[in-house]
C-alpha cells in the first residue's frame, strides 16, 4: 500500500483556523446536538468555511461512530459519525480529525457537521 499524499497549505491552497467569536448551535430532529462559544472556523482555499466544535460542547451520546473514513492531503485522516435521531440523511453527517496534520493541529478534539445533513448550524452573536 502506498503512503497517503500529504501536502502543506500555501498560497495555492491556503488554510486558516481562527476562533469564532459567535455562539455556534447545531440542531438535528429538533434537538440541540452542539452548542459552543469555542468553535473554530476553518477556511480552506475556495471551499465554504467550516465550524469545528470542541467535543466537550457536543452531545457525543447523540452521535454514533461509523466505519466510514476519508483522507485529506492537507488535514489527515477523518473519522465519521451518524446522528441516529436524524434518520437516513444524517448518516456520516459528522467528521473529525483525531490526529490532524500539524498545519491544522488546532482542530484536534473537534467535530464538524455537514450543513445539508443537519437541521441547522447557526451562528449567534457572542
Amino acid at each position: 500500500m502506498s503512503e497517503k499524499p500529504r501536502k502543506i497549505p500555501g498560497p495555492d491552497h491556503p488554510i486558516t483556523v481562527t476562533p469564532n467569536p459567535a455562539r455556534v448551535v447545531v440542531t438535528v430532529a429538533g434537538k440541540v446536538v452542539a452548542d459552543s462559544r469555542n468553535a473554530l472556523t476553518l477556511r480552506e482555499a475556495s471551499y465554504p468555511a467550516v465550524q469545528y466544535i470542541p467535543r466537550q460542547d457536543v452531545d457525543m451520546a447523540a452521535l454514533q461512530r461509523t466505519d466510514h473514513a476519508s483522507h485529506c492531503p492537507y488535514k489527515g485522516d477523518a473519522a465519521y459519525y451518524s446522528i441516529p435521531a436524524g434518520g437516513g440523511r444524517t448518516v456520516n453527517a459528522v467528521w473529525t480529525y483525531e490526529s490532524p496534520y500539524d498545519a491544522v493541529a488546532e482542530i484536534k478534539d473537534h467535530v464538524a457537521f455537514y450543513p445539508d445533513r443537519v437541521d441547522s448550524i447557526t451562528e449567534q452573536p457572542g
